[in-house]
């Protein structure tokens, strides 16, 4: 569960620091007090696209910390090792996010920083979000899917993960083979154009090098007589009388005639010694040196010639000679592989054969067991929502099989197939009796999506490992007993989970576990908010707000009481 939320420097909130509860945590305050602002952070926290407009007012960055405690067997904990975190062996999980002026974000788990795609992904394992904005994402067709799929549990899952391990390799031999087999004309221009510098590269005849040595070469050529003077002035200061040689000559001389007298002499003289005869080295190498130096016009000539060669090819094919040489390895292989595309392409069809056989029946195995689920599922949502006051109403998981002239062949028919298998899914609906089933996206009310949300949660609720689950006003448009049939179902979601609803129902209010009141103050002439655990007292003191509005009587906090002790009652019963 979420254990303790810190904020600092976020919207208008200054600095909050948070412990939470297992249960059903209600937060509820006065509309702009910052309650959505709480459930902002929380969604950054788990990797949530941020923005500079959340930083407080005149301040650097906005910081978020989130400390959540996990059973440990929680699948989090074997995710987190392949992803290069640290591993808690209590069982926490401390997230931090920082955002930046500059529009970027620092974020870590467990210290150890790590990118925005990481907390992201660590973060769907923690805290599941359903709000107005999702109830919409409930239309979509493939929300629906991921539904009735959740439903099915781990052998959906399984079969899934099986599928679209297949899937993958089919698309990408549908993909291998359409390239082979279409742009005929693009790949003989392709063709002639490899061939044309294959030939044009093979002809220059390049070593590897060869442009380093050309150039030492060109140097030594052009510049020939300052070379042979230096060399020249080289000699005759080593070699001519009273030279270096000659002056060493003395002076080794010299020191042999006393070196036997003193160690330290001996070794002065062995210093010297050899001196003398790696310069006399250095003498005769100056010598052979000037002989070969030669100035040729018609060498310097052809050495610029073949270096423009290279310079031309260089433009077209690469940065050196080697580089040039690897291109030609590399276009005469593209060249081979486009000369055998036809031995490919029938290895590939070979292969795509089978691999549409084996998709074929994965396909249908995952078709036949979602139409399944979807009587089970369907049975289910409606006893759920009957549970909230929608007694009349008909719900129906449909599913079909949609065919296309270009899509995969099952027995004689071709059918749609996608990266989720063959199925289109339909959640149909009918809220009065005698009136036809309608796709949800035709009819459904906003009170009625959050409640068909509610429904299809409870019915996930023992299925899911998120530990967290997040409801911002979904109670929004309904009242009466309907809002007394949320509150109810929210209370038994919340044995499984931990649970935070953001509400403006004071019967959902009432069935509060642990309850915190949001407010918005200002001081200084600056505006923050707080957060503030709620005893027995203040609660029936909140519950009474809610009923009442601005002013509170006697009559609405007897009732807020009794709406409390109600609802204790209810969930000793449950």
């Amino acid at each position: 569960m979420l254990l303790e939320l810190t904020i600092r420097q976020f919207a208008i909130i200054k600095e909050l620091k948070v412990s939470f509860q297992q249960g059903l945590n209600i937060l509820t305050g006065e509309t702009g007090a910052g309650k959505s602002i709480i459930i902002d952070a929380i969604q950054l926290i788990t990797g949530g696209r941020g923005s500079i407009d959340f930083i407080r007012n005149q301040e650097d960055k906005a910081e978020i910390e989130a400390l959540f405690d996990l059973p440990l067997n929680h699948q989090v904990f074997a995710a987190l090792p392949e992803l290069g975190i640290n591993s808690s062996e209590e069982g926490m999980l401390f997230l931090k996010r920082e955002l930046l002026r500059n529009g970027k974000s620092i974020c870590r788990i467990n210290g150890q920083l790590v990118t925005l795609a990481v907390l992201k992904e660590v973060g769907q394992w923690l805290i599941q979000l359903h709000s107005q904005h999702q109830h919409q994402q409930l239309l979509t067709s493939e929300k629906q899917l991921d539904l009735l799929d959740a439903y099915g549990e781990l052998k959906i899952t399984e079969l899934k993960k099986d599928f679209f391990n297949l899937y993958n390799k089919y698309s990408l031999l549908k993909k291998e083979a359409k390239t082979i087999t279409e742009n005929e004309k693009e790949l003989a221009q392709r063709v002639d154009l490899l061939k044309y510098q294959i030939n044009e590269i093979a002809s220059a005849k390049l070593q590897s090098n060869e442009d380093e040595e050309l150039l030492q070469k060109r140097n030594k050529i052009r510049y020939s007589e300052k070379i042979t003077t230096n060399l020249k002035n080289s000699y005759e200061n080593l070699a001519n009388d009273y030279g270096i040689n000659d002056l060493l000559s003395q002076t080794v001389g010299l020191l042999e005639q006393i070196n036997s007298y003193d160690p330290e002499l001996n070794k002065l003289y062995e210093q010297l010694a050899s001196a003398f005869y790696q310069i006399e080295d250095v003498t005769a190498q100056l010598s052979i040196q000037v002989q070969d130096v030669e100035y040729d016009p018609k060498i310097l000539n052809n050495i610029e010639e073949r270096l423009s060669l290279i310079h031309h090819l260089k433009r077209k094919y690469g940065e050196s000679v080697n580089a040039i040489i690897e291109y030609a390895a590399t276009i005469e292989t593209e060249l081979e592989q486009i000369d055998n595309r036809e031995v490919q392409l029938q290895q590939i069809q070979k292969e795509l054969k089978q691999i549409t056989k084996e998709i074929a029946e994965k396909a249908l195995v995952l078709s036949d067991m979602r139409q399944e689920y979807a009587g089970e599922l369907s049975t289910a949502i409606v006893n759920q929502l009957r549970d909230l006051q929608m007694k009349n109403i008909q719900f129906s998981v449909a599913l079909e099989r949609e065919e296309s002239a270009n899509g995969l062949e099952i027995e004689g028919r071709y059918f749609h197939l996608s990266v989720n298998g063959l199925d289109k899914i339909s959640f149909l609906i009918s809220p009065n009796p005698g009136e036809p089933l309608k796709p949800l996206q035709k009819i459904a009310s906003g009170g009625e999506l959050s409640r068909i949300m509610l429904a299809i949660q409870t019915i996930l609720a023992d299925k899911d490992q998120i530990p967290t689950i997040i409801f911002d006003e979904i109670d929004t448009g309904v009242s009466g007993q309907a809002a007394q049939a949320i509150a109810e179902k929210l209370a038994h979601v919340a044995k499984q989970s931990q649970v935070f609803v953001v509400t403006h129902l004071p019967q959902v209010a009432a069935m509060a576990d642990h309850h915190y009141v949001i407010q918005k103050n200002i001081e200084n002439s600056s505006t923050y908010t707080e957060i503030s655990y709620l005893s027995e007292e203040r609660r029936i003191a909140e519950l009474a707000r809610m009923l009442g509005g601005v002013e509170v009587t006697e009559l609405t906090r007897s009732h807020a009481q009794e709406m409390i002790e109600k609802s204790h009652s209810l969930k000793q019963q449950k």
